[in-house]
Order: C-alpha cells, then structure tokens, then sequence
C-alpha cells in the first residue's frame, strides 16, 4: 500500500465482510426534516445515540444524527448541507467554518477524546499500552493488514498516524494499513476479520457491541496531538437547536460522554 498522502485510487479497498448497524460510512447530504439535524463525528455514534434518545423521550424533540469523519462533514457545511448543530473530533474544523460566517460563534469545546488500540478476541496481535504486542505480531509476519480512519479527513486517522511514528512503527506498518472513510468504519475493519486490528477511539472501544468482540489498551495521550473536540450552532439556529446544543453541556449529557471515556472540558 501506498502512503497516506498518495491518490486515494492507489490505496488498498477493503469491503468488509461483516455488516453490522452500528457502522457509519460517509454520508450523502442530509434531508430536511421537521426535526434537528446534528452533524457529529463517527466516534460520537453510541454516545451521542444514548443521549439524543434519552433526550427524545423527555422532551419529544425529535432528533436526526448524521455521523461520517470530520473532515467530510466540514466540507458539507461548507456546501450547505442542512445541518443544525455540528460536533467535531478537532475543534479546528468548527474554527475554520465559523470564520466563513456560517456558524452562530465559535461553539465551544465539549469533550477530549482518547485512541485505542484495538483487536478481535483471540487474534494474532495482543493489545498493550506499548504496543509489544503489535511489534512482536509484525516481526513475526502476523499482521496483514491494520486499520486506521483515513488520515486526509478524519482527526483520528491523523492522531492513529502520530501515534504508529511515537511507537516507532509507522514504517513497517504504512503498507499494511487499510483506510475506514471514518473512525466507526476502521473499527469495523478492525474487529469484522478485515484486518488483524487497528487503532480506535476509545468510545468506541469501550461500547458493550465491541467489548464483546474485542480487546483494547489505550494509546498514550502524549503519543500524539490532542483531540479537542468542539461543537458550534449553524447560523441562524431554530430554538429547538439552541435548547438541544445546551442540553450537550448538562450534567446529564456529561455523564453519558464521561461513561463512554471522554474526558470533559473544565468548567
């Protein structure tokens, strides 16, 4: 496989062999509805459906998530996708669509996500916070390939890429690594028999759908460049929007992002 920053059309296409509801491809544009639409980012996905559903019930807001990597909802905003809320994995892209005027403000930050490595239960690469367990499994020719959200547009694909150079893996492990459009589908790779394993975010690592398949060790923060995760309103924002990018920050919506490993911002 090529490096990260060749052509996509000369990367390695998985097509995963396990289909499961809880996979997240890049999505198409969004339709208008009578609800609020929210953007998020693929590490969102059982956090951010734990929380609007229990939101739904008390308030019968009605609430439709669109999640897909950072860097390609950050192009459909800028496209007019007709999103109301917008829950990025790095605040840099809510930063660069709120200086083109589309957003209320600079939203402000809502979590500081954590990576994982990540393998299915049994496999050939066995997890650890240094990553023996990887370096031994690619000396000895066990790993095939390894999964990483692509890199050019999804902030845990870049962090994954900082973390393999801090480990001092990336150049045994750069023709081996298979590309998911977003977080959610890297892990798909990682755990569907795709790949030998790869590297998460740990709220996904931590759902009970994928503890029950596989294994995980926490990547060392100072592995790479934090992931500061922002959100923001769209301009313009209907009250309802407004009420459920306030509920983000309650202490409620806090505990549910605490459980799913998140740190949260300081007050």
């Amino acid at each position: 496989m090529a490096k990260c920053s060749t052509a996509p059309s000369r990367r390695r296409v998985l097509k995963a062999s396990l289909v499961a509801a809880w996979v997240a491809a890049a999505p198409g544009f969004a339709q208008p509805s009578p609800g609020i639409t929210v953007a998020a980012a693929s590490d969102l996905k059982f956090a951010l459906e734990e929380l609007a559903g229990l939101y739904e019930k008390q308030t019968g807001q009605r609430l439709k998530l669109v999640f897909g990597s950072s860097g390609l909802l950050y192009t459909q905003l800028l496209q007019a996708a007709p999103f109301h809320v917008f829950m990025s994995a790095d605040e840099s892209f809510v930063l660069r669509l709120a200086q083109t005027g589309k957003t209320l403000d600079q939203g402000k930050v809502y979590a500081h996500g954590r990576l994982a490595l990540i393998a299915p239960k049994g496999a050939v690469v066995q997890v650890d916070e240094a990553f023996k367990g990887v370096r031994l499994a690619l000396q000895q020719g066990r790993i095939k390939r390894f999964a990483i959200a692509n890199p050019e547009h999804a902030p845990y694909g870049q962090r994954s890429v900082e973390a393999l150079k801090h480990a001092g893996l990336w150049e045994a492990m750069v023709d081996k690594l298979v590309y998911g459009e977003n977080v959610s589908q890297a892990a798909q790779f990682a755990l569907s028999g795709s790949a030998q394993g790869g590297i998460v975010a740990h709220s996904l690592a931590l759902a009970p759908s994928l503890q029950s398949i596989g294994d995980f060790a926490l990547v060392d923060p100072s592995w790479h460049q934090p992931l500061i995760q922002r959100m923001v309103l769209l301009k313009n924002p209907p009250a309802a929007a407004q009420a459920f990018y306030d509920h983000l920050s309650s202490p409620a919506a806090l505990a549910v992002m605490s459980r799913y490993g998140f740190a949260l911002p300081r007050s």
